[in-house]
């Protein structure tokens, strides 16, 4: 008798399950639901409604601010922090963060000029040699993550002080002037240089960081790389159970954002108009903000790569919007600060559909 019982006790088991089940999902179909839904399976959306409404508001206080000069400045500002940013969503979608990028850049930066100005070497060999260096700087932070075991904070923190420190050393704290540069080498200035479209002032600067990005999009989305590299994000041991050879793609990911830093680094000569071993001081913080506020998760393993880009604009936004309408360079510091918080506090919202 008790053999014929389990199954009507079983099946009236599984329909109160699923009834659970259904009064479960019903009582979760809140619009406050929804929204977090479609948040978490896109989570650009959220800097570009952050970015749309940034401009309309921008745009309500200040006349000029959607004058094809100041729209064009902006994209120019924000230029070398969104290829920054670039590199830095790589590491972070790992669920790591490079300290050293900026100082990596700047030494690069120096690294060319140096070698073009003081040594005579050909531009485009110095420009090579300088993009071998920024990749083999990533290559040291992997090396020290994965074989020494070391915490990307730590290593990356060790490192941005070694190459600040070699940052001086090889560039004596001097500045390679605009003049030098257009007399002896003015391809290191190259993405300086202007052009007009549709009535907007770009530099070639800005084209390479679309550019860039889109080359990740693609590397991210289509190849096994970047599934992988959003695996180990999301949960680095089950990668490693799923066959991932993690290490390596956790070398081949600080290398890249070391390859990129580089680029950055003929960039930024570009943009300052010289080789400079105290510019950009402060790119690393804004790019890190980049990527927040872009919608890739500190935790890693989810967000867009082209998130960053945007979050790079929606802080050049709200700079020029603030400066326009007269405020403090004080007080935007203040409202950048409060913008990084809010996308933490979004993420973490977000991060509860997944839990």
């Amino acid at each position: 008798m008790s053999e014929s019982k389990k199954p009507a006790d079983y099946e009236t088991a599984l329909a109160g399950s699923d009834g659970a089940v259904a009064a479960f999902q019903h009582r979760s179909r809140g619009p406050l639901d929804t929204v977090q839904h479609f948040l978490h399976g896109s989570p650009t959306m959220v800097p570009i409604i952050v970015l749309l409404i940034s401009v309309a508001v921008f745009g309500m206080v200040s006349n000029n601010f959607f004058s094809a000069f100041n729209l064009s400045l902006i994209m120019q500002q924000v230029a070398i922090v969104g290829i920054l940013a670039a590199a830095q969503s790589l590491v972070i979608l790992t669920a790591g963060i490079d300290l050293s990028i900026a100082a990596v850049m700047v030494m690069v930066s120096v690294i060319m000029g140096r070698l073009s100005i003081d040594y005579g070497l050909p531009v485009t060999l110095s420009i090579a040699i300088g993009l071998i260096v920024g990749s083999l700087t990533g290559l040291l932070n992997g090396i020290l993550i994965t074989k020494v075991r070391l915490p990307p904070f730590i290593t990356t923190l060790g490192t941005w002080n070694v190459f600040l420190a070699m940052n001086y050393y090889l560039s004596n704290r001097e500045t390679i002037r605009s003049q030098t540069l257009d007399a002896e080498a003015p391809l290191l200035k190259i993405f300086g240089e202007r052009f007009t479209l549709g009535g907007a002032v770009l530099t070639w600067g800005v084209v390479l960081m679309v550019v860039i990005f889109a080359v990740l999009w693609y590397m991210l989305n289509r190849t096994a790389w970047g599934r992988h590299v959003y695996a180990i994000g999301d949960d680095k041991e089950a990668a490693e159970l799923a066959g991932i050879r993690t290490d390596r793609t956790l070398v081949s990911v600080y290398v890249m954002a070391g390859f990129i830093a580089g680029i950055a680094a003929w960039a930024s000569i570009g943009r300052v108009g010289s080789v400079s071993p105290t510019s950009f001081f402060e790119a690393n913080l804004e790019s890190i903000t980049a990527v927040v506020i872009g919608g890739i998760s500190l935790f890693g393993g989810r967000g867009s790569i082209l998130g960053p880009m945007i979050g790079a604009l929606i802080v050049g936004v709200f700079n020029s919007g603030l400066r326009l309408a007269g405020v403090d360079v004080l007080w935007q510091v203040f409202a950048t600060g409060w913008l990084i918080i809010l996308a933490v506090a979004i993420d973490q919202w977000i991060r509860k559909v997944s839990a």
